[in-house]
């Protein structure tokens, strides 16, 4: 008859229990894998499968009793780690849609909004476009298997020791955040600056032509303009969104 003890329990179970929830952390945060529309079981089962194909990639693992307080210290480095790595890939995206709202504020077009039942909030049109063509953009670049690989390397800069908070300190997520608002406003400098020669050269002719309906006439063209201005740069748009992403990813590899 065959006899095990916890210790070898915990041998066996340790090598895809932290990448399991490490993996499924990130999955819940993450672009793409925490949509709705992915049900729950699909995102475990997923989680499952990447960290039993990864074995073969990440360092052993240690073995820690789950009757024992580190135990629930790794689990906590776990999912903040996770968490870390999605909430970071999604500050790429938050930053492209921040340039689409200062287009749309400076366009005009934020008066129509509407509901976005993903985020539940309320959204503007250019925001809503400019999200889901960044989301485009990270399938095509493969920026999902660059974030799955980010989770699997992120065991070489974060080891399994239970230690979150320094794990936290080594990541400098706020150094990211600044970074994220900066190219933000970057991204939507041209439109920006195009729009305010419209609204300038708009300012001139209500000035020479009084009897002129500036709103009348403004509007149509400050929109005209502004989509033109869309079209001529959002081919660029691949650039700063692949810069982002791996300026966030290159926090959890190793140095």
């Amino acid at each position: 008859m065959l006899t095990f003890n916890e210790a070898q329990l915990m041998a066996w179970v340790s090598p895809l229990l932290w990448p399991f929830l490490r993996v499924l952390a990130m999955f819940t945060a993450a672009p793409i894998f925490s949509m709705r529309a992915i049900p729950v079981r699909i995102k475990v089962a997923l989680a499952f499968l990447v960290a039993v194909c990864a074995q073969a990639v990440l360092p052993a693992q240690p073995v820690v009793a789950m009757d024992s307080s580190a135990a629930w210290g790794a689990i906590v480095q776990q999912v903040g780690v996770g968490l870390a790595i999605g909430f970071a890939v999604r500050l790429v995206f938050i930053a492209i849609e921040l340039a689409g709202e200062v287009i749309g504020l400076q366009m005009g077009l934020n008066y129509a909004s509407f509901f976005d039942p993903a985020s539940n909030a309320q959204r503007g049109a250019l925001t809503g476009f400019y999200s889901n063509i960044a989301l485009l953009l990270f399938v095509v670049v493969n920026g999902h298997l660059m974030v799955l690989m980010a989770a699997l390397q992120s065991f070489q800069a974060f080891p399994v020791d239970g230690n979150f908070l320094q794990a936290v300190r080594q990541m400098r997520l706020h150094d990211l955040g600044a970074g994220i608002f900066s190219s933000a406003l970057w991204m939507a400098l041209p439109l920006v600056a195009l729009l305010m020669f419209v609204n300038l050269a708009m300012g001139i002719i209500s000035r020479v032509a009084p009897q002129t309906n500036i709103y009348a006439v403004g509007f149509p063209v400050t929109i005209t303009v502004g989509l033109l201005g869309i079209t001529a740069t959002l081919p660029m748009l691949e650039q700063p969104l692949m810069a982002l992403l791996q300026q966030s990813i290159d926090l959890f590899l190793a140095p």
